[in-house]
């Protein structure tokens, strides 16, 4: 990866970076801390009125609003798009034009041709775009990967991946599919994501959903995805999600078999990240945290800052983000159509760049 240039005025220096955080939700709370950590100075920019409340709270630590995007983009070097998926397009080619390198929260956009859209404006910018798949940052996940990829279990031919949590009923836009892509797109990208990272590319998908995934769900509604990845491999890869009840505890699990061995990992049976408060969020609203760890929130923001002073590149590049999106839609096609998808192959070798 080339050295990027930074504005002049700008230091290299990560306790001199100059962030514009957009949006003031739950993941923006994540990620807020981990920037503050870095020494970053930060701008928060909402919609809803909670980012002068989010400045405020943090005001001590040099934190301020901006009253719109413009002012916002003056004040910052590097961008972290932390708003509803269907709003990142537009935000993402905001930031990129105005010259900023760009942290955006999964999924990269709703489509294949928007996230294609926003990754070919980066390159083309020469900027760095980060897909922010927090998951590759988990202790047990990266522990995981790293072991398949040295070969301790051989190839992997069976995988399993489930990810369940309460509905996140905290903000209407994500039971709308045309909004969020629905429980395949929003939450179970993140599984394959990480299918793809250690089984190789997806070939075929196929997919269903059950329970309620339109706009208006309440508290005690329910949406479950399930997929079954095809790997040009010919290892198989079955992935579930489950939105569910309240009192629903976040769970993760995986199990990778392979000739050598079978690797697993149960987040209640270990837990090494729990919800620990909510902070300003809303009634039930929860990002897992970590009472034993640093925050893989704090770890990913910390590689892509090292990165924009010149460093590595990050483990998760603009082309994972697409593909994943590529994933998740063809899930969602298969869903709606009842039928196996297959995925196309495009960019598929660069996107593999840097996965580790």
């Amino acid at each position: 990866m080339t050295t990027r240039q930074l504005p002049e005025g700008h230091t290299h220096s990560m306790t001199g970076l100059d962030v514009g955080l957009i949006g003031a939700g739950g993941i923006a709370r994540a990620h807020l801390p981990g920037w503050l950590a870095l020494g970053a100075r930060v701008t928060v920019l909402s919609t809803d009125g909670h980012a002068q409340k989010l400045a405020e709270t943090h005001a001590d630590q040099g934190v301020t609003a901006a009253r719109d995007l413009l002012e916002l983009l003056d004040r910052c070097t590097v961008v972290d798009l932390c708003t509803p998926t269907y709003t990142h397009r537009d935000l993402a080619l905001a930031a990129i034009a105005a010259g900023k390198h760009l942290v955006c929260e999964k999924p990269l956009a709703l489509t294949v041709a928007k996230s294609t859209e926003i990754a070919d404006a980066a390159e083309a910018a020469g900027l760095l775009l980060f897909p922010a798949h927090v998951v590759r940052y988990f202790p047990a996940y990266e522990t995981m990967a790293r072991a398949v990829a040295r070969g301790d279990i051989g190839a992997p031919a069976v995988l399993r991946f489930t990810r369940s949590g309460m509905y996140p009923v905290w903000a209407p836009w994500f039971s709308d599919p045309a909004l969020s892509g629905g429980i395949l797109v929003d939450q179970m990208i993140h599984d394959f994501d990480f299918a793809r990272l250690v089984a190789g590319e997806v070939v075929r998908v196929h997919a269903q959903v059950r329970g309620r995934q339109e706009p208006g769900a309440r508290a005690g509604d329910v949406a479950v995805g399930t997929a079954v990845l095809t790997h040009e491999s010919g290892a198989v890869s079955h992935v579930l999600g489950v939105w569910g009840q309240p009192d629903l505890p976040f769970r993760t699990t995986f199990r990778i078999a392979g000739p050598g061995g079978v690797l697993e990992h149960d987040s209640t049976a270990v837990p090494g990240f729990r919800v620990l408060s909510r902070g300003l969020g809303e009634a039930g609203e929860g990002i897992p945290g970590s009472p034993m760890t640093e925050s893989p929130y704090l770890t990913e923001l910390r590689e892509f800052a090292a990165a924009v002073a010149g460093g590595p590149p990050p483990r998760v590049t603009a082309r994972d983000g697409v593909e994943a999106v590529r994933i998740a839609t063809a899930a969602a096609e298969s869903a709606r159509s009842g039928a196996a998808v297959e995925v196309s192959a495009v960019e598929m070798s660069r996107s593999r760049e840097g996965a580790l």
